[in-house]
């Protein structure tokens, strides 16, 4: 069933945040997005210029006009827009339980501007008592109280602290978990993409975390699998505006599977004696070249995403057909209770893929693997595509 989103918060007139930011994450994520309008913001790549609250009832009254009718499976929460506003957001949140819920607590934009009055801020603690996860940058964590360990026990909700407004090289996210079963935190780090397109990263990341949430991910690695959807989106980023632009969600095609029994064919490899040559057929036939390591191995995408490839290396005599995981070992452990051998089993391979090879009863050559965020960024990419 397509996982059903409801997401409550502003809308950015820019489509770099807010609203926009979300469905667009939603929608590539195989989510149905359902939208609650908080506020109407008028801005761009460079400022807010005007923020316009829509009143508290016509927000409950879109909240209540899709549950009734189509149902949600995950709550993503970010502008509120008034105290009212998130008041009444927390007593209707009580009519929902077991609903998976984001609290993104969105009070800056990027470019600074007050996005949440003292008193709507204060009201954030109702929210929180109702939040399955809170994700708060450096500076709303300080607004917070500033103690992440200290949320969680008077809430019950686990808290993602984003190291993205920290000034080192290394981007740090911890989660602190309400989940006894759970380490107490978890800790992703990784070097700093260097990028003026940071406009939407909080927004993406919560509605990824409640796209994961909604398809049973538990939420460690519902929040690995959102943390590289924004990466990938920001090296995506379109180029557009002249301050902090839009991140590049729509980009983002078959790099995050999200489902755990449903491979999806993303690439199929076949033999070149003459790679050069091989690039020029392909290139006329239409395709899009992005990987070039000559004289070994190149690259295209097609249309909609999926990738084919040619390669010289011996270890490719015939076709190869490359299948992505939304979990390698639950797959694996799968064929193999079915009785299938594997070549390799899971293995993480220098650019950035962890792979398993196996042979199908014809005896073609299957691979299973899951991508990381290098995947269509290897260090040896073309510098034009």
């Amino acid at each position: 069933m397509t996982p059903r989103i409801l997401i409550i918060a502003g809308s950015d007139s820019g489509g770099g945040a807010g609203i926009q930011a979300d469905i667009k994450t939603v929608s590539m994520l195989g989510g149905h997005a359902m939208t609650a309008i908080t506020a109407i913001t008028a801005q761009n790549t460079l400022g807010v210029g005007a923020v316009h609250p829509v009143p508290t009832d016509m927000v409950i009254a879109q909240i209540d006009s899709v549950v009734r009718d189509i149902g949600v499976d995950a709550i993503k929460i970010g502008m509120i827009g008034s105290a009212r506003t998130a008041l009444a957001l927390a007593d209707k949140l009580a009519e929902l339980p077991g609903v998976p819920v984001v609290f993104d607590p969105v009070m800056v934009a990027s470019s600074g501007a007050t996005l949440a009055d003292d008193a709507t801020v204060a009201a954030f603690e109702r929210l929180m008592g109702y939040a399955t996860i809170v994700t708060p940058n450096l500076p709303e964590l300080e607004a917070l109280g500033g103690d992440p360990a200290a949320l969680v026990a008077a809430h019950g909700c686990a808290v993602l602290v984003k190291g993205g407004h920290g000034d080192m090289p290394q981007v740090t996210d911890r989660l602190h978990s309400a989940n006894p079963d759970d380490p107490p935190m978890i800790e992703w780090s990784d070097p700093r993409i260097e990028s003026e397109a940071t406009h939407g990263t909080g927004c993406t990341l919560s509605s990824a975390i409640a796209c994961g949430l909604a398809t049973e991910w538990d939420l460690p690695e519902a929040v690995n699998r959102a943390r590289r959807f924004v990466r990938i989106a920001m090296r995506e980023a379109p180029d557009l505006g002249r301050g902090h632009g839009p991140m590049g969600q729509q980009a983002v095609r078959l790099d995050l599977n999200m489902s755990f029994f449903e491979p999806m064919l993303n690439q199929v490899t076949v033999p070149a004696r003459d790679l050069a040559a091989s690039e020029r057929f392909y290139r006329l036939l239409g395709l899009r070249q992005v990987v070039r390591a000559s004289p070994r191995y190149a690259r295209f995408e097609t249309e909609g995403g999926a990738t084919f490839s040619v390669a010289t290396d011996k270890d490719y005599t015939a076709p190869v057909v490359y299948f992505e995981c939304g979990d390698l070992d639950v797959t694996v452990a799968y064929l193999q209770q079915q009785g299938f051998k594997f070549e390799q089993e899971p293995k993480d391979e220098p650019w950035g893929w962890r792979e398993a090879r196996l042979r199908d009863p014809a005896g073609n050559a299957v691979r299973l693997y899951q991508a990381g965020e290098m995947r269509r960024f290897p260090p040896w990419r073309l510098d034009d595509a």
